[in-house]
């Protein structure tokens, strides 16, 4: 494949490097499988490295597209002190996600050393700090388990884990039978998985809602977007449309003639007609969203059987109907949320306990 043989010759040629390019380029550990997304703004590549799945991530095809570190050709680069380039860092995560980090945060970002490739090493980190998506899973891989995992990179290109991911037609969104097993895909281990991964949801919305410094919006929630470990943890897998709040209000303030002007995907505000300018603050949020997409697919009559009791079906149906409307804003907003929140909760705990005790 022509992306990574490119690759390897500026491997070869010392412009950049990374902990997965001695796999790639020389041991022949890391193979090319096939290409999953090739689009202008992101390739995405199925690969196996020593006999696991993996996917390689990049915007660009090519090294040289990414935007130089003029520093780099200026100065002989051993002489770059370190605090000018965490400072550059620095600056490059507050333009991609509208957040001011301390150095302490950078810890995932910057771990060059300063050695023989050096030059190599600042500026391949410099073409992965272009990639928002990395700077997001690199600064949340220690916070979230609720994020991609990133394996190592080379040059441009990052690795992540390769997970199942969600598809809209399929009939239960994810497809449980590469996680659970097919032989236990019958209509109870079905029901329970779902149980399980609506429980994750929950908790992935709970915790971006409160667990960072500032919280963090997912305006495009589609099945595709999302994938399930093994254990039924829900991830994350494109963030291209995830804004943590500083961004969000950039985002939203824009001038509007009505409430329509102000939706962004997922994550709309309303319009204020008397200065004709859209609020700052989201008027929905990820929950709503997500019993919107997602949950009132799996709790709708067509998914009911006989292991729940029809009270409780009923119960839940009712509860992602309420959880799904437009929300209001302010502080009433938030009351009903958590209120949403702890009924979904309770009766998926609940349906949990109703399936164990009918085995």
């Amino acid at each position: 494949y022509s992306a990574l043989s490119l690759q390897c010759l500026d491997y070869s040629s010392g412009a950049l490097t990374g902990d997965l390019c001695e796999d790639l380029c020389v041991a022949q550990k890391l193979v090319y499988k096939h290409c999953l997304y090739y689009d202008r703004g992101k390739k995405v590549i199925q690969a196996d490295w020593r006999g696991q799945p993996i996917i390689l991530k990049s915007k660009k095809e090519i090294f040289s597209s990414y935007q130089h570190l003029s520093m780099l050709e200026e100065v002989e680069t051993q002489d770059i002190p370190e605090t000018e380039l965490l400072l550059m860092v620095a600056l490059e995560v507050k333009n991609a996600l509208g957040l001011e980090l301390s150095n302490n945060t950078m810890g995932p970002l910057w771990t060059s050393k300063k050695g023989p490739r050096w030059k190599a090493q600042v500026a391949s980190m410099w073409s992965l700090l272009q990639q928002e998506e990395y700077i997001y899973f690199s600064l949340l891989q220690d916070f979230s388990k609720h994020v991609l995992r990133i394996i190592g990179s080379c040059g441009h290109f990052y690795a992540v884990e390769y997970l199942t991911a969600g598809h809209a037609w399929h009939k239960t969104l994810f497809p449980l039978e590469n996680v659970i097993g097919p032989s236990l895909t019958g209509h109870r281990s079905r029901v329970r998985a779902i149980i399980d991964i609506a429980l994750s949801f929950l908790d992935m919305v709970q915790h971006f809602d409160n667990d960072f410094s500032h919280r963090l919006h997912l305006c495009d929630i589609k099945p595709e977007n999302f994938a399930i470990r093994h254990d039924l943890t829900v991830v994350a897998i494109d963030v291209d449309m995830a804004f943590f709040e500083p961004k969000m209000r950039d985002i939203l303030e824009q001038k509007c003639t009505g409430d329509e002007d102000c939706n962004f995907f997922d994550c709309f505000s309303k319009c204020n007609l008397k200065i004709r300018k859209c609020g700052a603050q989201r008027a929905n949020n990820n929950l709503q969203v997500i019993c919107d997409k997602i949950f009132r697919r799996w709790f709708s009559p067509s998914l009911r059987g006989p292991l729940v009791s029809l009270p409780l079906q009923l119960q839940l149906q009712k509860a992602v109907q309420e959880c799904a409307q437009p929300g209001h804003t302010g502080a009433t907003g938030h009351q009903r949320t958590l209120k949403s929140l702890s009924e979904l909760y309770h009766l998926l705990r609940v349906t949990q306990r109703e399936l164990q005790g009918a085995e």
